[in-house]
């Protein structure tokens, strides 16, 4: 009550329509669903290669480097850039874009040094099922990440090289996508491992790859429209 008046304060934007809020709060509600998917399947599978306590072995190791690196910093990576992400989405594009370069190199780091860990341990590598989709989420994260540093450098290169500028930026995603797909399907083949199996049961351990495969499409929808939108822009250039 101000002067004798009742005022009130508006709950959406007066140029939002009804339908636009409804979607807004879906996508919000989605974001933050992932986040709690996020949670439970990183949170498992720490408590599984913690559960025979320090020092841990090579094996625990990999599973702690990869799944911080890929679910956990990278997918925070990606979900930075979303309007809707709680974390950031009061931030500046220039800080998103920031945080979004910062989330990735770190965890593209722990993730390629989980891999090369495990690779060293191993006397055959990449023959199984997760170690395909592995060896497969390794290469284009790497590709990703050295993509992505021409990618923030586009206007440069683009003085350098005759490209169209967005070029790099459509490939960055591209590749990420493919990167953080191919993570996700190798955890959930990591997660038939008979140790684990044994360990959750096997109701608990198909959840854990319901849930995987949950937030990983959640996470997924912006950028493959972002990509199909920036592709065709490039075509029609």
């Amino acid at each position: 009550m101000e002067n004798g008046m009742k005022t009130e304060t508006p709950s959406a934007p007066a140029f939002e329509s009804k339908n636009e809020y409804k979607l807004r709060t879906f996508q919000s509600s989605l974001n933050l669903l992932a986040h709690i998917l996020i949670g439970i399947v990183v949170g498992s599978c720490l408590f599984f290669a913690y559960r025979n306590g320090l020092p841990l072995g090579n094996m625990a190791i990999h599973i702690v480097l990869c799944v911080l690196g890929y679910h956990l910093l990278m997918a925070e990576s990606i979900l930075s850039l979303s309007p809707y992400n709680g974390w950031s989405s009061h931030l500046r594009i220039v800080d998103k874009r920031r945080a979004h370069w910062i989330l990735q190199i770190l965890g593209s780091g722990l993730a390629i040094a989980g891999s090369i860990i495990m690779s060293r341990h191993k006397v055959t590598n990449w023959d199984s099922l997760h170690g395909k989709f592995a060896l497969v989420a390794l290469v284009f994260t790497t590709v990703s990440l050295v993509n992505g540093l021409a990618s923030l450098y586009a206007y440069e290169i683009q003085k350098l090289v005759p490209l169209p500028g967005r070029l790099s930026k459509v490939t960055h995603i591209c590749f990420g996508i493919v990167a953080f797909g191919a993570s996700t399907i190798s955890l959930c083949y990591g997660f038939q491992n008979n140790a684990f199996r044994n360990f959750f049961g096997q109701a608990n351990t198909e959840t854990l790859i319901g849930l995987s495969a949950g937030f990983t499409a959640i996470i997924l929808i912006n950028p493959c429209i972002t990509f199909v939108a920036r592709l065709i822009a490039l075509c029609c250039m």
